[in-house]
C-alpha cells in the first residue's frame, strides 16, 4: 500500500495495520487435473507414492480425519420409523427422512353452542 494512500486514510481517522497470514501446513498432497480434465491427487512424499502395503497404511494415516466416522445406518427392516425432530426447523431433507413431527392440533368447538351461550348472555344483559 503506498504511502499517499495511508496518509488519507489516517486524515479520515483510520489507521491500517498489516495483517499477519498464518499458512496451513502443507498436506499429504494436492489435487490435480490430467491431460483429460479429471481430477487427481498427488501425493507429495514418495512414500506415499509407493505401491506397497506400507504406503497403503501410511496413505489412510495421512488421509484421517478424526471427526470423520462410518456408521452402518441402515436399519432393520421391521424397525420402528424414528422422529425427525430437525426436520421442520431445518427443512426436509430425503436423505435424513422419518417421521416429522405434527403439531397439536386445539380441541374443536361446537361453533352452535357458543351462539347459544352468546345469545343467553345478552338476553340476561337485557334483563
Amino acid at each position: 500500500m503506498d504511502d499517499s494512500l495511508k496518509n488519507e486514510l489516517r486524515k479520515l481517522g483510520l489507521r491500517v495495520r498489516p495483517r499477519e497470514i498464518e499458512r496451513a501446513a502443507p498436506g499429504p498432497g494436492q489435487v490435480a487435473f490430467d491431460d483429460r480434465g479429471n481430477a487427481v491427487y498427488e501425493w507429495r512424499d514418495d512414500l506415499l507414492k509407493a505401491d506397497t502395503e506400507e504406503a497403503e497404511r501410511a496413505r489412510r494415516r495421512a488421509l484421517a480425519h478424526p471427526g470423520l466416522a462410518i456408521v452402518d445406518d441402515d436399519p432393520a427392516p421391521n424397525a420402528a420409523i424414528r422422529t425427525n425432530a430437525k426436520g421442520l426447523r431445518l427443512g426436509y431433507d430425503p436423505y435424513e427422512s422419518g417421521l416429522l413431527p405434527r403439531k397439536p392440533t386445539s380441541k374443536r368447538r361446537n361453533l352452535r353452542e357458543l351462539s347459544k351461550w352468546i345469545e343467553m348472555k345478552r338476553r340476561l344483559a337485557k334483563e
